[in-house]
């Protein structure tokens, strides 16, 4: 049987930003853009989801939601260098981390002998030790699968602990909302819904041909969640894709001359971040391909993406150009450019792959 632990940090940018300012502490905060430039939430602290203040949220929304709400610019560097510190953390517990963003990860515990080999007791410790050495907390879910320890970290946030014993796994995963399960967004509950699917329980009942049928392979996945089976090994090692940057606009632009002006300050900060990504591995960055982003006012995106090795200015005008085309007189609001890397630009990805500026 094995010991997953899921370590989720609590509102972590948002909590770095309240240690490093204490006039922050109390009062209801958010990471994130400007209203008026169209920005989008990271992260909040809990006095400002009291508002219902999310994550990926409008900023110009939540300012109607909290009107007092402090937005503090992020501080992506700072942020990195913390998840760091956590992760050495890890590393003292066990060679098997799957990193999934710099607030979160996986550990497998099964053949640690720290703590007695108790997976509960390592958990605790490392809590203690991100409070104490950090001055940051951390929830964390304990279960023998990856799901169920990750559906258990939220079980007890802020700052605590959920254990799912072997014993208790059954029980646990049988009164589940399916709405809790990594993978199944609105679209998906909105499907199950329909089938009149709303626990883990009432897939156990569902006839499993017909949740096939409807399904397809994810109604397979879906039924070994509902029966508390999982069992992905962890991904100890991420080969990051791709490096990118993006620009959502304060107001729409409507010309491919207008596009092509944000080019140059873009193109100089994708250089920027493929030196940090160079810095950070240790590798030269081999390039696949080049691709630009639009997003329209209709919220519709596209991408455009063609195989090139050598990093090209004018070839991302080029491919500027043929996006500009799909527009069909549809203002834009957001203007990105990117680079796939090679196959063997392996290294864990604790940044996403694009990073807004």
């Amino acid at each position: 049987m094995r010991k997953i632990i899921h370590v989720d940090m609590d509102c972590f940018y948002a909590a770095v930003e309240m240690r490093d300012n204490p006039a922050l502490r109390d009062i209801p905060i958010a990471i994130g853009g400007s209203a008026d430039r169209r920005g989008v939430i990271s992260t909040c602290n809990y006095p400002a989801r009291k508002f219902g203040v999310r994550s990926a949220m409008a900023t110009a929304y939540a300012l109607k939601l909290c009107p007092n709400l402090t937005l503090v610019k992020g501080r992506m560097d700072v942020y990195a260098a913390e998840s760091q510190k956590i992760r050495k953390i890890f590393a003292d517990y066990t060679d098997l981390i799957e990193p999934l963003s710099l607030d979160e990860a996986y550990l497998d515990v099964t053949n640690s002998e720290f703590c007695g080999g108790s997976a509960t007791l390592i958990a605790e410790e490392i809590r203690e030790r991100i409070k104490n050495e950090l001055g940051l907390t951390a929830s964390a879910g304990v279960a023998p699968c990856k799901f169920v320890a990750k559906v258990a970290s939220d079980e007890n946030k802020p700052d605590g602990i959920c254990v799912i014993t072997p014993d208790k796994l059954d029980e646990f995963v049988r009164e589940m909302p399916l709405k809790k399960i990594p993978g199944v967004g609105k679209v998906t509950m909105q499907k199950l819904q329909r089938m009149g699917l709303n626990t883990c329980d009432d897939v156990r009942q569902y006839p499993f041909e017909r949740i096939q049928k409807e399904l397809g392979k994810f109604g397979s996945v879906l039924w070994e969640r509902a029966h508390g089976i999982d069992e992905r090994e962890l991904s100890v090692s991420r080969e990051r894709k791709s490096i990118g940057v993006e620009r959502t606009l304060s107001e729409d632009i409507h010309t491919f001359e207008q596009c092509i002006d944000f080019l140059p300050h873009l193109f100089e900060k994708l250089q920027e971040r493929m030196e940090n990504h160079k810095k950070r591995t240790g590798k030269p960055v081999r390039i696949r391909t080049q691709g630009v982003k639009l997003k329209f006012n209709d919220f519709q995106l596209t991408t455009v993406e063609h195989r090139c090795a050598t990093l090209d200015e004018a070839y991302f005008r080029t491919l500027m150009q043929e996006a500009f085309e799909r527009a069909t007189g549809r203002g834009i609001r957001l203007v990105g450019v990117h680079i796939g890397l090679a196959a063997d630009q392996s290294t864990q990805q604790l940044l996403l792959p694009f990073e807004p500026i």
